[in-house]
Parts: C-alpha cells; structure tokens; sequence
C-alpha cells in the first residue's frame, strides 16, 4: 500500500479524496491559526487536508512570497489572495501527495514560479533540485537545505535565517520532525533516521519548529505516558490541551524545548535507555548502534500507543 501511495498515481487519487473528506469536516480548516509577524516577516501558517499545515512565509520588506508544501491549491489559493501575495518559490520537503500534490497546480497559475525539492525524492513539478548544504534566496529570505533521509529517502528540511528580520531562524520540517515526535521510518533504517535526527541538534535553541501536521497532543501524550515523571512535559501537554480545546495551531514549538522534551531526539540520554529497557551504558563502541534500536523501541512503542505517519 505505502508503494502505491507513494509511486503511483493511486496514491494522489487517495490524496484527493481526503481533502474532501476534510473539507466537509472542516468548514474552515483543522486549526484555528495566527500569523507569526516579526520585523518585516510573517509566517501564516495554513491548516490543509485532516492535520497538515503549509506556510506562506512572506518578505514585507521586499513583497516577496514562498510558499512551503502548499498540497490543496484550493484552499493554500484562498490565504495566498487574502493575503495579496504572489509566491515567487515552493519549497518542498518531500514526495509524499499530502505534501507536493499542489506543486503541478501552482507551476500551471503561476507560470515564473520555481519549485524546489530534494533531488533524491522524485517531488513532481521540481524545477530546481536540491541538496544538503544548498541555498535558497527570494528577497530576503535565506533559506539553507538540510538532507534529513529517513521518512522518505529524500527528506529535507529549511533553515530560514531569521537574521534579515531581527528573530531566531525557522525550521520548517515536513514529515522530519513534529513537536514532540518524528516521522515514521518509511525508507530508510533507524540508523539513517538517527543522522537526520542527530543533525538537527546543532540548531540554536531558539530556532522556530513549524512541523508539517497538528500532531502535538498525540505526540505529547505518548510522551507522558512514555516519561511519566516528566514535570516540564505534562506542563508542555496542559499548554497544548488548552490550545486544542479551541483548536488554536500548536506552532511554533522550538529547537530547546524539542531537545528537552521530544524522545526521539534523546536516545543519548542514560534515563531515556533506561526507560527502553537499555540496563547498561553503552560503551563508545557501541553507543551509536544502541541509540539506534532505542530509535526504532520509540518508533514501535508510539505506533501502538497511537499510529501517526
């Protein structure tokens, strides 16, 4: 089934239908969003399909657009209007329909736009391939790539430098990393996914999270049932159980408190093994294939207290 979701065109029509199974419950989207405005950048996030989220992150300065992910051309059409804006650039993070079934609709309305993605993912409409380490610029807006293989084998993720507008940089991670979780391991090992985890931690803690879906509650509530003890998570999970209660957008999380808080960045910590059933401290030798099958114990324990792609 993931073979046809992912490869074929079985898989766009399962994606069509539930954008209108959303839409008919969703009068106006999952989530009840806010723009995050700083010195001449806003990011407006926008609720899609059953959980997703795009962003349309405009340069005021420069009235310069980039949309991230916009699946529903539809709905990502309406913000872009009431927005008044006319993006210059897509930014894809992978191939998956809920994620890049807009790109060949856009590329149609706007005829000059450009639409990135990673060039190992097979993303439709790309015009402009990328790689890790790449660099994007629309006005001023910096983007860097990041290769984050494991969700699919062509993941990746972008860095906004937030220096341009006097506020932290932005991660906007796809299916990479969500608050509180990650992406599931569909084509690649949990080593691969271990690199990709491992080569978010040099973000600065103030670094934005805006993950591609509203997975938060479910996420910290595996979370607490996973760390019970945990104080700073079940006041983490009361903020975000208040927040859903009006079905108010959960984003941004940040980098310090994913570092704290989100398990499947803290295979490294001796607590979280032991938790794992892990007894003894990994020798040197030994340490990256342990956290790698405390990886892949995390993954398993979240999808049978809760399946989420």
């Amino acid at each position: 089934m993931y073979f046809l979701y992912s490869r074929t065109r079985i898989g766009q029509y399962y994606f069509q239908r539930e954008l209108s199974k959303a839409k008919q419950k969703f009068e106006h989207g999952h989530s009840v969003t806010q723009d995050t405005q700083f010195d001449g950048l806003k990011i407006h996030p926008i609720p899609m399909s059953e959980d997703n989220y795009a962003y349309l992150v405009i340069d005021q300065k420069n009235d310069v657009s980039v949309l991230v992910d916009p699946a529903d051309p539809e709905v990502v059409q309406e913000h872009i209007d009431k927005e008044k804006a006319t993006p210059s650039a897509i930014l894809t993070t992978h191939k998956h329909w809920d994620h890049s079934g807009g790109n060949s609709e856009f590329k149609r309305r706007y005829r000059d736009i450009l639409i990135y993605g990673g060039a190992m993912d097979s993303i439709p409409a790309v015009t402009n391939p990328v790689a890790d380490g790449d660099n994007i610029e629309v006005g001023s807006l910096r983007f860097r790539v990041k290769f984050t293989p494991g969700h699919t084998v062509g993941h990746v993720v972008y860095i906004l430098d937030g220096s341009p507008f006097n506020c932290p940089n932005s991660l906007f991670s796809g299916d990479h990393l969500f608050i509180s979780g990650c992406g599931r391991m569909f084509e690649g090992p949990p080593t691969t996914m271990l690199r990709s985890l491992d080569s978010l931690l040099e973000l600065s803690d103030c670094t934005l999270v805006w993950p591609g879906h509203e997975y938060a509650r479910d996420n910290l509530e595996f979370s607490s049932h996973l760390e019970p003890d945990n104080e700073e998570i079940k006041e983490k999970l009361a903020r975000v159980l208040q927040l859903r209660q009006s079905r108010a957008c959960t984003a941004p999380s940040n980098m310090g408190e994913e570092k704290k808080l989100n398990p499947f960045l803290r295979t490294s910590e001796e607590k979280m093994l032991q938790i794992l059933g892990f007894e003894q401290k990994p020798t040197v030798e030994e340490n990256f294939a342990v956290r790698a099958k405390a990886l892949a114990e995390i993954r398993e324990r979240k999808d049978k207290f809760k399946y989420k792609l």
